[in-house]
């Protein structure tokens, strides 16, 4: 497995767990305001239809310049759901409550939780609020339990899909299992930590952790097309439709997963918005407009991810990659049913992309993100 792919799998597929990444293509429509060196992004998403993916979007902007690609069955303004995407606004919500003063992202997750992070050799009491932000925290992600699994990436969703999930229930299938390892010796992507991470924020505010976000982030960023829609298992308009296998292999048949109740990701993926207000809240959050200094460089002190991927590290919800060409991107990718999606910017918020491809089992948008930084044509397959 290339370290592109490695890195697409691990970190932007994210709430799919162990399924593999997330109709006629129309000819693919660019905005007039396109630019000769983003060719090989719309090569890109081309190759992802190719790939047998429905429908992709991208955006980018650099500077002031902006630019819109599609390719199949999809339009600019589109509306998708972002998956683990939701990570980096729950994080930057915690951030800002420690500025505030409100808490420690040192504060034992106990402090917080008392007794909810306990079972098999879970323990709240030594574990950090921090730990759950960066991954090191050593808890059991929820998304690999295989009853889990079954009733809700396989078969079973079409039974389940309109479920509700409480954030207590998630918490409890991942302290059914032991531990990945001690907390703080290791680094494994959880989406448990991330639901937890959205429960510290619900009790240091009194209001529920959705509501945090629209008040800080989109709001004030004026993001009109994103959302934190809780249990409304229905996609706001303008949006096209999602695809998933349901399943590992990729053959058979296709399903409509476009509706589903996102209460099975939580704070951990469940968030909707499209390609121009991610670009809007990376762009805002790393040019320091939503966390004072101190804040913003904890948020960027990452750990390594994996021996076998030295050029990508794991903040606090922010995850730095070094492309191909040498250039370091810094954002999150986020894969839920039907939607793979990868919000990406320069450290200094100049340059940016975000995407969607409305398919869980085939397309790469690692591609894509080399193809807009690095101008690199996606290989031939």
């Amino acid at each position: 497995m290339s370290a592109a792919r490695t890195v697409r799998t691990l970190l932007a597929a994210g709430l799919t767990a162990g399924l593999t990444a997330t109709a006629l293509a129309a000819p693919a429509i660019a905005a007039p305001l396109a630019k000769p060196s983003h060719a090989a992004t719309q090569q890109a998403l081309d190759a992802a239809v190719a790939e047998g993916v429905r429908g992709a979007v991208a955006q980018a902007r650099d500077g002031k310049a902006r630019w819109v690609g599609t390719a199949g069955e999809r339009k600019g303004g589109d509306r998708f759901r972002v998956g683990s995407i939701t990570k980096t606004f729950t994080a930057t919500v915690l951030l800002q409550l420690q500025a505030e003063g409100r808490l420690d992202l040192d504060d034992p997750v106990e402090k917080w939780l008392p007794g909810v992070v306990r079972g098999h050799g879970h323990d709240g009491r030594k574990i950090s609020v921090r730990q759950l932000l960066n991954h090191t925290s050593g808890i059991y992600s929820y998304t690999e339990d295989p009853a889990f699994q079954e009733k809700v990436f396989g078969p079973g969703f079409l039974q389940h899909r309109y479920d509700t999930w409480t954030p207590k229930q998630l918490v409890a299938v991942a302290m059914a299992h032991e531990p990945d390892f001690v907390p703080g010796t290791d680094w494994n992507y959880s989406n448990t930590n991330f639901v937890l991470a959205g429960m510290v924020v619900e009790k240091v505010t009194g209001r529920p952790y959705g509501k945090a976000i629209e008040n800080r982030i989109v709001k004030p960023l004026k993001l009109r097309a994103t959302s934190v829609p809780g249990t409304d298992s229905g996609m706001p308009e303008p949006n096209s439709r999602a695809y998933s296998k349901l399943s590992r292999e990729t053959g058979g048949p296709t399903y409509d997963v476009t509706d589903l109740n996102p209460s099975i990701a939580g704070a951990a993926g469940e968030m909707v918005s499209d390609a121009n207000d991610l670009q809007t809240f990376y762009r805002a959050l790393l040019k320091g407009r939503l966390l004072p200094a101190a804040e913003m460089k904890e948020m960027t002190d990452t750990v390594q991810t994996s021996p076998d991927l030295p050029g990508v590290g794991y903040g606090l919800g922010l995850m730095r990659q070094k492309l191909s060409c040498g250039k370091e991107v810094w954002g999150h990718g986020g894969g839920i049913h039907g939607s793979h999606s990868e919000a990406q910017a320069t450290r200094d918020g100049e340059h940016s992309l975000a995407a969607n491809l409305n398919a869980d089992w085939t397309g790469d948008t690692q591609q894509l993100i080399e193809a807009e930084f690095c101008g690199t044509a996606p290989a031939k397959r």
